[in-house]
Formats: structure tokens, sequence, C-alpha cells
């Protein structure tokens, strides 16, 4: 019977790469290095790699140099940055690069999971990675379990270089050592002596910008106000946008302090940022410059800034329950109603074909008299008119408002340092007795001059310190005495001066006035900031 096994003959298989393929011509090679930092050193480090490689792809007759790929001062944590590298990759897969050659993993990737993916996509297209380190081509491997170990090595390498950077950071930050980032930052520039300076335009706008937010603009009108205006940002543009004025208003060191660490990178990876919200301990430093803002504004700032942002909702058709701060209307703060406490919100009506607004209460608006049952309704011109009344009533009070200014104001004047004074003096005294004492217990014999010279000496330097101290003391005295004489002249000439209010101005009224509450259809009651009331009369 006649054997029908097919004679199989066994062909075996090819891998088909840039070394098989083309046996007769020159291998297209492409060298990746890269430095991790920007430092003088690193960059002939650069410069030696980039010749090493050159040299060593054209000795050899069956490399051609396909191009050299280099990144400067770049993490090897993430290859979204590295253009150089990315160039390769691209190169590579257009099929005009045969073989990659890098010093070591950790020059190719610290990140464990980009080097094994890179390593696949290279080895899919048949081009092979040479680390010469490790002395591994991943052509002729069998498996990624070395590349896979490396590159763990290189990331846990990365980690730990993160956690000592973070750590010196840390360090710094305790020592009261402050990094200025100027470039970002209006109105300061790095001082001759490296501390910050002041740049008198720039602070400027930083003034103008907290006096407006305090006279009750919003961000969003501070922003245009600037930009018609042509003042600079911190980076040179004139266009201004909320987020910028925010930045500028709730940042510390423009009253002299520095706050450090309000951000921390999650892991050295993802380079991802986190504002810290008490995940990392924070270092604040005070008075480390000069400040723009003095602090009591900045923190009427602060203060501001928590009150608008925590408005309440006074409908209950606004979703959330934050209210919306509005500056358009000053009224939109001040007037409330005197029956259920709510605010009055501005509304347009229309009569015979003409247009007028008018003030209503919320509650009155959208529940009627449910839960407000005697609010009125009042027109705006009439409203304004009454207000404006009750502020010139103000002014006319001014001569008995001006001394209670002026006592308040000296009684913050009067510099509370003459108790300092005599205790210095009392301690002077202490110490010229001390003096006389060492003086004696020489002139007995009962100690040698020489082992006392240290004690007259540290008596000496206490002595001349306590002058100096008190010295400045008598100084800041006399600066106010000179100062309270100024106030009393010009509270003197406040009295002579005839004040009057003409028209009714948002930013006056916010500025003078604390709250409006609506008594009747007749009658308003108007708080003044001081704690000042003023009835005022409705005249329809």
């Amino acid at each position: 019977m006649m054997n029908t096994a097919p004679n199989v003959k066994i062909i075996p298989a090819k891998t088909q790469t840039a070394e098989n393929r083309n046996r007769f011509r020159q291998l297209r090679v492409a060298a990746y290095c890269r430095v991790s930092t920007e430092q003088e050193e690193q960059q002939n480090s650069y410069q030696v790699q980039i010749a090493y490689y050159t040299d060593l792809i054209n000795r050899k007759k069956e490399w051609t140099l396909a191009g050299i790929f280099a990144d400067e001062g770049i993490s090897g944590t993430q290859t979204k940055k590295r253009t150089e590298f990315n160039r390769m990759i691209r190169m590579c897969r257009n099929k005009k690069i045969d073989l990659v050659i890098t010093k070591s993993i950790s020059r190719f990737a610290r990140n464990t999971v980009d080097c094994l993916q890179y390593v696949r996509q290279l080895k899919d297209l048949g081009i092979g990675v040479i680390f010469e380190k490790e002395n591994i081509n991943t052509l002729t491997m069998t498996s990624e379990f070395m590349i896979a170990l490396y590159g763990s090595f290189a990331q846990a390498e990365s980690e730990s270089i993160s956690k000592n950077v973070s750590w010196g950071k840390e360090k710094a930050y305790r020592n009261g050592k402050v990094p200025f980032q100027y470039k970002h930052l209006l109105g300061y520039k790095k001082g001759a002596d490296g501390k910050p300076e002041i740049v008198p335009d720039e602070a400027e706008t930083v003034r103008a910008i907290y006096d407006l937010f305090l006279d009750g603009f919003s961000m969003t009108d501070i922003a245009n106000k600037l930009t018609l205006s042509g003042r600079k940002t911190a980076h040179g543009n004139t266009e201004w946008h909320r987020e910028i004025v925010r930045s500028i208003l709730r940042n510390e060191k423009y009253a002299g302090d520095a706050l450090m660490q309000k951000t921390f990178t999650v892991d050295c990876i993802t380079h991802k940022v986190m504002k810290n919200n008490g995940e990392r301990p924070m270092y604040l430093v005070t008075d480390h410059h000069s400040p723009i803002v003095d602090r009591d504004t900045f923190n009427r700032v602060q203060q501001e800034l928590a009150r608008r942002n925590s408005k309440r909702k006074i409908s209950d058709k606004t979703i959330t329950e934050q209210g919306k701060y509005s500056s358009k209307y000053a009224l939109s703060e001040l007037l409330i109603c005197g029956s259920c406490g709510t605010p009055y919100r501005r509304q347009i009506w229309k009569s015979n074909g003409n247009r007028y607004a008018v003030w209503r209460c919320i509650s009155r608006l959208e529940h009627g008299k449910r839960y407000c049952t005697n609010s009125p309704t009042l027109k705006e011109t009439v409203l304004e008119k009454a207000i404006l009344n009750a502020v010139n009533e103000y002014f006319g009070c001014r001569d008995e408002i001006a001394e209670i200014l002026k006592a308040n104001i000296g009684s913050v004047l009067e510099y509370q340092g003459q108790d300092e004074i005599i205790s210095i003096e009392n301690r002077l005294k202490e110490i010229d007795q001390s003096r006389n004492d060492l003086i004696g217990l020489i002139a007995s014999g009962g100690c040698d001059e020489d082992k006392l010279d240290g004690e007259f000496a540290k008596l000496y330097m206490e002595e001349q310190s306590l002058k100096e101290q008190k010295e400045d003391l008598k100084e800041k005295m006399r600066l106010s005495a000179d100062t309270q004489d100024k106030i009393d002249s010009a509270m003197d000439m406040i009295k002579d001066e005839s004040l009057r209010l003409e028209f009714f101005d948002n930013v006056i009224i916010r500025k003078l006035v604390e709250c409006i509450k609506v008594k009747s259809k007749t009658e308003l009651l108007i708080i003044f900031k001081g704690g000042i009331e003023v009835k005022t009369n409705i005249e329809n």
C-alpha cells in the first residue's frame, strides 16, 4: 500500500528586521542622548555625547548616520515634552531609521511603562534599540524582563531624586528662603542685593486694583478699566482678565509676606500639580520684603473677597446656595426690606410708553404677600434723592464727626512706648550697678580682673543696645506728635470746607453707607459706617 503521508519541508522563520531586509545596504542608525539639567557642566556632557555618537556611527562601515536626537534640560519621566525624542519616533514610523542607539535605559525613559511601550512599537516596525550600558539589543533578546527591570530601576531613581528635591525645598522653606517668580509677579523685580525691589509704575497698578476693589468694583470691571487705560500685566500685555485681578488681590506678597508650598507635585511621573489644601505643610514668612499695600488694606480686601464669595442666595429660583455679587448698583448690596429683611432688587417698569427703574423686595416679588405683607415699591429717582438728603445731613454733622474722628485717630497714634522706655531705663540702672559690683570685687582682691573681662564686655554690649532702643522709641514718639499736629490741621480744614453731594455716586455711597432699611413708603433708615443712623423722608 502506498504511503500517502505528505512530504512537508519546514522553512525556518525569518524575523523581519532592518538587518535582514537588505544585507547589502548600510543600516540607518540614529542616536538619542539627553541631559537632565541645564547646568553648565551638563551642557558640556551634552556636547560630548553628540561627538561620541557621531564618531561611533561613522566608524562602522555597515552603519550610516540617520541623525542625532538630543533633548536638553528635559525630564525623562514623561515623553510628552521631549520634542527630539518624539521627532525620532516619527521618523522611525516613516521607515527613515533602522536602528536606535542610546547610552542607557535611564536616558531613553525613566518611566517603565513608556520605556516598554516605545520598545515594543519599534520592535513591531523591525527597528531595534541598543542600550550600551546594559548591553541589550531589543531585536536579539527573547524577553522584556531585563528592560522592565532596568526601567523600574530608572523610575525608582527618578522618584528618589524627586523626593530629595522636595526635601531640599522644604528645608529651604523652614529656613525662610523665599523663591520669587519675578516674571509672573507684577510690582517687584530682583534688586541689586538679591531681594525683591518695588517697581514704582507697576506698584501703582497694584494699589489701583486694591482701591477699586474696595470701592465696590467687580474683578471684571477692574480688568476692563485696566485694559482701557493701557496698564500692563506682569507679562507686558495690555489685555487684562478677571483671573489676573483675582490672583493679585489674593497674593500675600503684596503685603510683604510670603506663603510657600501653596501647591505640590503629586508624583514625579505624571508631574500633576495640586493645590495644597492641608495635604502638605505650608510655610509663612511675615514681613519678608517691602509691601506695596499696607496690611490693613490687604486684610480688608480678603474680608471683602470672603463676603462676596459667601453671598447667600436671595431667591428660590437661584440654582445654587450661593448668590452673585453685583457691582453695577450699590443699592443691590445695601437696600433691604425693613419688614422681612430681604434685599431689594432693581426692575424696569413701563407706563404709558415710558420706562423707569423701581426697587422691590425680592420676597414680595417671588412670593407675593405670603412672607412679606408690607414692603413698598420705590422709584429709583425718588429713592436716590432721599439717600442724597441723608448723606448731606450726615455731612452737616461733620463738626461732631470730625471731633470723634480726631479723638479716635489720636488714640491710635498715641504711641504706647513710655512703659518700654521706663523699663529700659530701669535695666540701664541695673547694668550700672552690676558694673560697680564687679569693680568692687576686683578692688577687694576677690577676683582676677582678667577673668571678668567677658562679663564687662557683655554688660557693655547690652547697655549700647538698650540705649539705641531708647532713642528709637523717643524718635517714634516725636513722629506721633508731629502726625497728630497734621491731623489737627487737616480737621480744621474740614470744618471750614462745605461738603455736599450733588449726584448719586455708587462708589461714594458704598464707602459711606453700611445699610439702608426701607421702613415704609415714606421713610428710610440709613446706617452709616461707624454706626451713625439717619432717618430720612421719601418724597414722591
